[in-house]
C-alpha cells in the first residue's frame, strides 16, 4: 500500500471537532494542493472562501431563515470553506469545470488528513439561497459545490463498509 492510498482508506468524516482553527498558513498549503486537481483546458475553476465571524453569522442567520435551528450546524467546526466552481457559458466546460472543483475539494480533505485535521463535505441548501450565497459573496457566475468543516477531530470514527470491486466495476470487450 502507498502512503497516498493509506491516506485515502484512513479518511472519515467528522462531525465533532475540537476548538482550534486550522491556521492560515495550513489552509493556504491545502489550497496549493487543490489546485493540482486535473482540469480541462488549466482553468483553474475552483474558489475556496475561509469564512470568518461576520461571514458566518451572516450564513447562520440565512440557514436560519430558511430552516429554524439548521444554523447550529455550523458551528460544528472551527473552520469553515464555502468551495465553489465558476460557470461560464459553455455547459460542457461547465460540467469540467464542477467536476475538477470536486476533485480540488477533495483533495483539501485528503491533504488536511495528511496533516492531522479531520473534515467533514456538506452541500447544504443554505448555499443555494440567495442569502446564503450573498453571505458568503459568491456571484452570479459561481456555483457553490460544499461547504467543508475543517479542524481537529475529537473523536474515532468507524470504518465504514464499502463495496467490493466487482460490484462497482466491470470490464467491457
Amino acid at each position: 500500500m502507498t502512503d497516498v492510498a493509506a491516506v485515502i482508506r484512513s479518511r472519515r468524516t467528522h462531525k465533532a471537532f475540537g476548538p482550534d482553527p486550522v491556521p492560515d498558513a495550513v489552509l493556504r498549503e491545502l489550497f496549493e494542493l487543490a489546485a493540482w486537481a486535473p482540469n480541462h483546458h488549466l482553468t483553474n475553476p475552483w474558489r475556496f472562501r475561509v469564512l470568518g465571524p461576520r461571514s458566518l453569522a451572516a450564513l447562520k442567520a440565512a440557514a436560519d431563515a430558511q430552516v429554524p435551528g439548521s444554523g447550529a450546524k455550523l458551528d460544528r467546526a472551527p473552520t469553515l470553506v464555502v468551495v465553489s466552481t465558476l460557470v461560464g457559458e459553455d455547459p460542457v466546460a461547465a460540467e469540467e469545470d464542477l467536476c475538477a472543483t470536486a476533485v480540488a475539494a477533495y483533495l483539501v480533505l485528503l491533504g488536511g488528513h495528511d496533516r492531522g485535521l479531520a473534515g467533514y463535505w456538506r452541500t447544504p441548501a443554505v448555499l443555494r439561497d440567495d442569502a446564503g450565497r450573498a453571505a458568503v459573496g459568491l456571484g452570479p457566475d459561481e456555483r457553490a459545490i460544499g461547504l467543508l468543516h475543517l479542524g481537529h477531530g475529537r473523536q474515532e470514527q468507524r470504518v465504514p463498509e464499502r463495496a467490493p470491486v466487482d460490484e462497482i466495476a466491470s470490464w467491457l470487450p
